[in-house]
């Protein structure tokens, strides 16, 4: 089965214990989103990636350039352990772990969360590949994938028990919206899977496949 499968059955299913009217206002807010952000505003393919130095989950720092003195790297941004989508993202990477070292990538996941939620969402997840913190989505701003939670939201998360200021450290509610990059051991962006509806994610036999097109050229 693929992601694009699990995410849309889970889409339909909904949240039982979540009121229509709160469903109602955050599809409102997602549909809001996308046709506010302008993809004008993102770095994207042809572009270098740029340079970050991130805690991991045990609070060890890891630079981009660290990364790339390995090869090629995956980097995929999500928005928080909080995020059902984004554990069914998370746990495909994981099932394709071993197709996309044996390509001599790098995969790394990152989020705005901090170390100590990181460690506990990878725990969780049983994720094999580092999970790193972008607290303050320094670098999600710089990337242009950046979205700021709106007040109809806020209350519904709170209400489910999502502390975002616990989690991320601000009180900014600002989360990256999913995005995923093939960066060349250059530094240099690919590919690149943007879109603003968080409930769609790259596929990772997509991902497998710009790997095998890049080392092909």
């Amino acid at each position: 089965m693929s992601l694009a499968t699990d995410l849309a059955t889970f889409k339909a299913a909904g949240n039982p214990r979540m009121p229509t009217e709160h469903s109602h206002a955050i599809s409102m807010s997602i549909d809001d989103f996308v046709q506010a952000w302008d993809p004008a505003n993102a770095i994207d393919v042809g572009q270098p990636f740029p340079d970050f130095s991130l805690s991991d989950a045990t609070g060890k720092q890891v630079s981009m350039r660290e990364l790339l003195a390995k090869g090629p790297v995956l980097i995929s941004f999500y928005r928080g352990g909080w995020c059902p989508y984004c554990n069914l993202a998370l746990n495909a990477l994981q099932d394709s772990l071993s197709a996309i070292k044996a390509r001599g990538v790098t995969l790394v996941a990152i989020s705005p969360e901090l170390p100590n939620q990181s460690l506990t969402m990878q725990e969780k997840n049983e994720l094999q590949f580092p999970v790193l913190s972008d607290v303050g989505n320094n670098l999600a701003l710089k990337l242009g994938i950046l979205s700021q939670q709106p007040d109809t939201v806020r209350p519904i998360l709170e209400g489910h028990g999502v502390d975002l200021l616990a989690r991320n450290g601000d009180d900014s509610y600002a989360v990256p919206f999913p995005a995923s990059y093939l960066v060349d051991s250059d530094g240099m962006i690919r590919y690149a899977f943007l879109d603003p509806d968080y409930t769609h994610r790259l596929e990772p036999s997509t991902a497998l496949g710009w790997i095998d097109e890049m080392q092909q050229r």
